[in-house]
């Protein structure tokens, strides 16, 4: 299971690719994003945001492809700042309801709604990841806040967590592409509501003190 999740969270950017072009042929393909904006408010339901950091098939472009290109900087506080951060849910929400409700009856007209929502994003990433880092679009993605404000209510413990052997080296901090700062929950799990789980801090520390039943 560990591997196939692991090929999944490298290659699923080849879902995304996908996606884009098929549905140029048939916009009613691109009705099957539904999955994208479901699944990571479900998940975080049990998992927090691990669909984030580990299956969504634009976090893995970003994470294993614009990487490659990232400024790797600090995103700024205002791109993290709650208010931001409901402005862009009530925004895209809105768009996306508004563009449906136009849309009522047309399957391929909803398609097109579909397309333009993932297709603009994903360029608004690729975008501010060249001034910023690869994940800056995640601090304000809608669907991660969403999710994010579950899992600060839900409080799942099938997360991260850092164990007594952690020395606050801060390497996981550095590495961190939501900018969390995993030692400061030591022993204790990783509770911070934005932590997709994406496994960098794990990869990186020193005392294999991050992990799952730690």
């Amino acid at each position: 299971m560990k591997k196939l999740l692991s090929l999944w969270k490298n290659y699923s950017f080849i879902v995304l690719f996908a996606f884009v072009i098929l549905s140029l042929f048939d916009f009613r393909i691109a009705t099957a994003a539904i999955v994208c904006m479901a699944a990571p408010i479900l998940v975080s339901f049990f998992k927090g945001r691990f669909w984030c950091g580990n299956l969504c098939p634009r976090g893995s472009f970003y994470d294993h492809v614009v990487s490659k290109f990232s400024g790797h900087k600090k995103v700024p506080k205002f791109l993290k700042s709650k208010v931001f951060r409901a402005f862009m849910v009530v925004f895209m929400m809105s768009m996306f309801a508004l563009g449906i409700y136009k849309n009522w009856g047309n399957l391929y007209g909803i398609g097109m709604v579909f397309y333009r929502l993932i297709v603009v994003t994903t360029i608004i990433g690729i975008i501010l990841s060249f001034f910023y880092n690869q994940r800056t679009w995640c601090h304000f993605c809608p669907m991660g806040t969403i999710a994010s404000v579950i899992s600060r209510i839900r409080k799942s413990k099938k997360v991260l967590q850092i164990s007594s052997a952690c020395v606050s080296c801060k390497i996981c901090e550095k590495k961190c592409p939501l900018g969390i700062v995993p030692y400061e929950y030591k022993e204790n799990i990783l509770s911070h509501p934005d932590c997709i789980q994406c496994g960098r801090c794990v990869k990186v520390c020193p005392k294999n003190a991050i992990g799952y039943g730690k």
